[in-house]
């Protein structure tokens, strides 16, 4: 998969390129995007339900700035979400 915006995202800062097939390129996306790239990867995966299911899941493994915004969007395309499951908290241990 390749996209506009998405593709030049400074999340990318260490990639040869945009890989959404990656778990990691997608966690740099949906941490380290900016709103451009974010509309992108949401219109993506309007289209890719396995893209909203990797979502849904980096979510809820890696700790991330919007969680609860990444979850509600993929909700609001038909995915199921527990918005009452624990998530990783983000800044904690000082890593991220």
């Amino acid at each position: 998969m390749t996209a506009g915006e998405l593709a030049r995202s400074r999340a990318l800062w260490n990639r040869v390129g945009l890989d959404l097939g990656s778990d990691e390129v997608l966690a740099q996306v949906l941490d380290r995007g900016e709103l451009a790239a974010w509309r992108e990867l949401y219109a993506v995966a309007r289209e890719d339900p396995e893209l909203r299911r990797r979502i849904v899941r980096v979510v809820r493994e890696v700790p991330l700035p919007l969680p609860h915004l990444w979850l509600a969007a993929m909700a609001s395309l038909g995915e199921p979400v527990d918005l009452d499951l624990p998530l990783p908290v983000y800044g904690e241990d000082g890593g991220v």
